[in-house]
């Protein structure tokens, strides 16, 4: 059985890796979790004794396959308890995250089993990322940013790439959520910010913003 910290050095490790070549650095895992180099270069090699992944100094640390399976079962068990969090206890979708970071680690198959099936198997969570199913299998994702919608294009907002609290903070100040119609008026060429319609509203939103908002089934 994984402690609580391996866990989190694994789901983070894949949470970077989404967005590397499957190598993440030392100082890169030290950043995301606020600690120093040498705990993470600790951790890794404990975990590579465990065969969770493959550390190499200086050159990265890849999760295996064994360590990737791990990662997406516990982000399967982060997202359902934030699905039970906002349809079930009333939480705000951008209030979430801490909680289910903590009931992430309740070790008990059966309980994880038994809120899947009171959710009724969702596919994906409040902000819209796909849940890993029992054996850590994604969902299929058709998904594209907005960034990539053109002008005159509605479509509709299907979930973010950013799940910070920050950045949910700032969506809902726009009210921005889950299946919001989004229509782009403007798209200035200078730095591709966008001007974009939502509920008879101009919002502007910087590239940034685009880049982790994602919408479903749009032509680009």
């Amino acid at each position: 059985m994984l402690s609580h910290s391996e866990e989190n050095y694994l789901k983070a490790i894949y949470s970077l890796s989404l967005n590397s070549e499957k190598r993440v650095s030392t100082n890169i895992i030290a950043e995301k979790l606020q600690t120093n180099a040498s705990s993470v270069t600790d951790m890794v090699q404990k975990l590579s004794d465990k065969k969770l992944v493959n550390y190499t100094k200086y050159q990265g640390s890849p999760l295996i396959e064994n360590g990737e399976n791990t990662a997406l079962k516990i982000v399967g068990i982060h997202r359902l308890w934030e699905c039970f969090l906002v349809e079930r206890l009333n939480f705000n979708w951008n209030e979430v995250n801490e909680v289910a970071e903590q009931l992430e680690h309740i070790n008990s198959p059966k309980l994880v089993e038994e809120l899947n099936i009171y959710l009724g198997s969702p596919e994906c969570d409040s902000p819209g990322d796909p849940i890993p199913d029992a054996k850590g299998n994604l969902p299929k994702s058709f998904k594209k940013k907005l960034s990539q919608l053109k002008k005159g294009n509605p479509a509709t907002c299907k979930g973010f790439n950013d799940s910070s609290s920050p950045f949910l903070q700032f969506l809902a100040k726009q009210e921005i959520g889950l299946n919001t119609q989004i229509e782009v008026v403007h798209i200035e060429s200078f730095d591709e910010s966008m001007i974009v319609l939502i509920a008879g509203k101009e919002i502007p939103l910087s590239k940034t913003a685009t880049d982790n908002i994602h919408l479903e089934s749009i032509k680009v």
